[in-house]
């Protein structure tokens, strides 16, 4: 198996002390927002026998297994990573499988540089993404009920806010999000930020409910995204609970630490809360107008003390171990290739030990026993 050096992104968003908290070591003052651990071409783990992807490139069917070569091809399907928002993230969402595949192959027929601003589809993957919360974890995920979102806005008592609040509940749910979102999103510039400071005003003097969308304005001042935020359900997660993000479900993350992992792929469509570039038109096409309830999950125990995070993809298995004093020795061993990574605890995974923040990837088949005390994250493939 082989110890990763993993690269820390330096986003502006990031947590200056959550990462190397976890890690022990001192803060740079410098934002460190999302620590990769895989063989996306981004930003690789490094080994001792080269990246990972140059390791996997070598021999896929021994690295990865031969089931996982077969269904997914010669590459590590997942992406995982440790995420620190010190700030809150953009809101968005994510194409599903077939929508990638045709937004990729349209943009690369016009002739769009891979690196052009107003790029949307940098490959011709999905994003599907699961996040489980190492602290209290806040965030934003799908559509609340269109009647509590109305209750909401109206709530503010910003008279230009009472067009939405009336369109939530004069349609059918998927027709009203739809007109309120597109409403928002090609709204008068001028107009929209002077909405954004009336609401913004009102969320500081309310408190409460309205405090997370005061934050938002705080950090996005005048930006539709913080009105459009009021549509989205609010969600707490407490360490060890999870969040499962389909294709379509708009969402952004906005303080916590967590863990988090995602079908290898960089397609994202923003819809607010950045100053990057906001395709309309793809975002309406993409989001699935319904409103539903958040789903947290909670991780089902097995009797090998596995806990397994269950979601409906299977480029991605994300489970976790937590080890107590003198527990057992757990044995690990796939026939698909495993990123296992230590959260807490001091953790021995064959001749390796972990502490915080550290990681192994480990080949398919490869045997793998496991003790300590602490809490060691799983992650693999169902092949």
């Amino acid at each position: 198996m082989d110890r990763l050096d993993n690269t820390v992104r330096p986003y502006a968003w990031g947590s200056t002390t959550a990462i190397p908290g976890l890690l022990g070591v001192e803060p740079t003052g410098e934002p460190q927002a999302e620590m990769w651990m895989g063989a996306h071409p981004g930003a690789p783990s490094r080994t001792a026998r080269g990246t990972l992807t140059e390791v996997v490139d070598a021999d896929p069917v021994r690295e990865l297994g031969e089931a996982a070569v077969a269904r997914f091809g010669p590459r590590l399907p997942f992406l995982l990573k440790i995420l620190a928002a010190g700030a809150p993230l953009s809101l968005q969402v994510h194409p599903d499988l077939e929508q990638a595949r045709r937004g990729h192959a349209d943009e690369e027929r016009r002739g769009v540089p891979a690196d052009a601003p107003h790029r949307t589809y940098k490959d011709a993957n999905h994003k599907p993404e699961l996040v489980c919360a190492l602290t209290e974890f806040d965030g934003l995920c799908g559509f609340r009920d269109p009647v509590r979102s109305a209750d909401l806005l109206a709530g503010l008592g910003v008279d230009s806010l009472k067009p939405y609040a009336d369109l939530l509940l004069a349609h059918p749910e998927d027709a009203a999000l739809r007109e309120v979102l597109t409403a928002i999103l090609t709204a008068d510039p001028d107009e929209m930020h002077h909405t954004v400071a009336e609401a913004t005003a009102a969320c500081v003097r309310l408190g409460g409910a309205y405090a997370p969308y005061a934050d938002l304005a705080h950090h996005y001042p005048g930006d539709p995204g913080v009105i459009a935020a009021m549509l989205l359900n609010h969600v707490r997660l407490q360490p060890g609970e999870a969040l499962y993000l389909g294709a379509g479900i708009p969402h952004a993350y906005l303080s916590g630490l967590a863990v988090e992992i995602m079908a290898n792929s960089d397609n994202v469509l923003r819809c607010g809360l950045t100053p990057k570039h906001v395709d309309v038109p793809e975002l309406l096409r993409i989001v699935r107008f319904e409103a539903a309830d958040p789903g947290v999950l909670r991780p089902e125990a097995s009797p090998d003390g596995e806990e397994l995070y269950e979601t409906p993809i299977d480029e991605f298995r994300l489970s976790r171990y937590v080890l107590p004093p003198a527990g057992a020795v757990h044995d690990l061993t796939r026939a698909t290739a495993q990123i296992l990574l230590c959260t807490a605890g001091t953790v021995r995974v064959g001749e390796q030990q972990l502490t915080p923040g550290t990681s192994v990837f480990v080949p398919a088949g490869e045997k793998t026993d496991v003790s300590g005390t602490g809490t060691l994250f799983r992650a693999t493939v169902i092949a």
